[in-house]
């Protein structure tokens, strides 16, 4: 009897095996299929519900993930296919054995084996269906961290990549080397770098820790949970620049539902930028009515103007009733006018963008005109000039130009009028906006938009600026202290110069220790030996990082070697 069973077996194994372009192209039109089976199950699952306003409601969390979205393959799937996308892929991963199962990234055949790098996580506690984590550095880490400071003080690229060739997955040195990789305009390592700093971290994930449910938290104070947030977000950035913007509104759930009370790296600021590039325009209304109450979001110019602009959107689509369109028409009327009358510096930048000129009658009026920009607060203008540097492609379509003209000469009609919002508007915006806090700075300073980055206070100018821990909160909770140094580099060579105007931030020329420099000729000096040797050494640099490879045993399951970064 076992050998009559195992005879068709060997059969089917046969069969299986041989492949033809039209058993191909089956096998992508069934993973297609399986695709669109589950968005149906999940339409009719009662996941989303229709309300009397006409507005879908979503019974899920706001900020639940879907693990599904957290890949961007399935988003380019649905925009090219399964066989564009995949091509000849699977085949290689069925012989991948050692690989383990993550689901912020994939890892690479070139990335070097994966060992425990002494990063753990712990639940603190769980308060009111909330739990709290951290991650952990055990003592060898807390060595390695050590290292990687030393290496970062001798502003020297090239000791994070020996301590990287030694520990190749220290996730700060993972994040310092993809900045120096982005400067030097080499996006597909510095992307590399970044997706395998979040695969460290997963493979140190609780068991319990979830990624979907919205309810765990990470305390950014700790130093030790930083740097999830941080490669999160780098991480997100480079799949909006790639062409996944679903994707990357998927990673600004994930990052806002690690801490939405203080949201330490702002992405209320790129949420709603994210949602209307993924035409998600249901999730960004049904944000600002359920949050709207105890967050003020249409304090933000980007909620005051993208949740209107998503209403004028949801009233184009010609599948959904004509009163729900026409309810979606006046919402977005109303709101696009307060938006015009609480921040009107915002009208001029963005048609400058757009390369529209305002008719005559706007122009003539000093309500939109350069007072606007003058006269409000620096905090202001630094929220402004981030939105209309970010969205402003957003606003190019002819339809919306001629909606949105509409609306603010109803506006100029309301300043004729001496409506009391105008001056109530003007009474707030001088009152509010005095400081930005520390979050708006460091995601100014990660987003790297010029033209908020121009804006930031001298406060923040004044002080280094690291790629690792940008900005750190002023009462930071700190676990582990690093031991003095005995001694400090006297003399910096031209290599250790370059590297530190390569640091992120304005201030790069301040030194990580605190040391100011007084004598105004070694300056000159110093900057006249790094503008004459920065072609070289930029040469230098892309060509040491392009043949960085690891030392690593010979591998049965695969002899090729999976050490080379190239």
């Amino acid at each position: 009897q076992p050998v009559l069973s195992n005879k068709p077996r060997k059969k089917k194994k046969k069969r299986k095996t041989k492949k033809t372009s039209a058993g191909e192209a089956l096998e992508d039109n069934d993973l297609e299929d399986i695709e669109s089976l589950l968005e149906k199950i999940e339409d009719t699952n009662g996941l989303s519900q229709q309300t009397q306003s006409g507005v879908i409601a979503d019974s899920r969390p706001l900020l639940y993930v879907e693990h599904r979205n957290l890949n961007p393959e399935n988003e380019l799937k649905r925009y090219f296919g399964a066989r564009a996308v995949l091509g000849d892929q699977r085949p290689r991963q069925r012989q991948r054995q050692y690989v383990r199962s993550t689901w912020l990234t994939a890892p690479k055949n070139t990335w070097p084996r994966y060992s425990k790098t002494g990063i753990a996580m712990q639940l603190l506690d769980t308060r009111r269906g909330v739990q709290h984590f951290t991650f952990e550095h055990h003592r060898e880490y807390q060595q390695v961290q050590f290292k990687f400071l030393d290496a970062v003080e001798s502003m020297d690229p090239n000791n994070i990549v020996l301590l990287l060739q030694m520990n190749p997955y220290h996730v700060d040195s993972l994040l310092q080397l993809s900045d120096v990789c982005r400067m030097q305009e080499d996006q597909e390592m510095a992307r590399d770098l970044i997706e395998r700093a979040l695969y460290s971290l997963e493979c140190a994930f609780h068991p319990v820790f979830s990624l979907t449910s919205g309810t765990c938290r990470l305390d950014y104070r700790r130093p030790e949970n930083r740097a999830f947030f941080l490669a999160l977000f780098k991480h997100l950035m480079f799949l909006e620049k790639r062409g996944c913007p679903r994707t990357a509104l998927e990673f600004c759930k994930l990052i806002l539902s690690l801490d939405p009370e203080n949201d330490p790296l702002c992405v209320l600021l790129l949420i709603d930028f994210l949602s209307l590039r993924a035409r998600e325009y249901t999730f960004l209304t049904r944000m600002f009515q359920e949050w709207e109450s105890h967050r003020n979001l249409s304090q933000l110019p980007n909620f005051a103007f993208s949740v209107p602009l998503a209403y004028f959107f949801l009233s184009q689509q010609e599948e959904r009733s004509e009163s729900e369109r026409s309810q979606a028409r006046e919402r977005a009327a109303r709101l696009i006018q307060l938006a015009l009358i609480m921040f009107p510096s915002v009208l001029t930048p963005l048609l400058d963008h757009c390369s529209v000129q305002p008719d005559a009658r706007v122009a003539s009026r000093s309500f939109f005109g350069l007072n606007a920009q003058i006269s409000q607060p620096p905090a202001l203008n630094q929220l402004t000039s981030l939105y209309v540097g970010r969205t402003h492609s957003l606003w190019k379509d002819p339809a919306v130009m001629a909606w949105l003209e509409t609306h603010v000469h109803e506006v100029l009609r309301m300043v004729d009028a001496q409506d009391p919002l105008v001056e109530e508007s003007e009474h707030k915006r001088k009152m509010r906006y005095q400081s930005a806090p520390r979050n708006i700075y460091r995601h100014v300073i990660l987003s790297e938009m010029k033209e908020a980055t121009a804006a930031l206070p001298l406060e923040v100018t004044s002080q280094p600026v690291m790629g690792f821990d940008p900005l750190p909160p002023l009462d930071s909770i700190i676990s582990y202290t690093r031991p003095e140094r005995t001694s400090h580099p006297s003399n910096e060579s031209t290599l250790s110069l370059f590297f530190r105007s390569c640091l992120p931030g304005p201030s790069s020329s301040a030194l990580l220790q605190g040391d100011v420099r007084h004598d105004g000729d070694e300056e000159a000096g110093a900057g006249q030996d790094l503008n004459q040797g920065v072609n070289r050494l930029m040469a230098a640099m892309r060509d040491m990082l392009a043949n960085i490879q690891f030392q690593e045993p010979p591998r049965d399951d695969n002899p090729e070697g999976d050490g080379d970064w190239d």
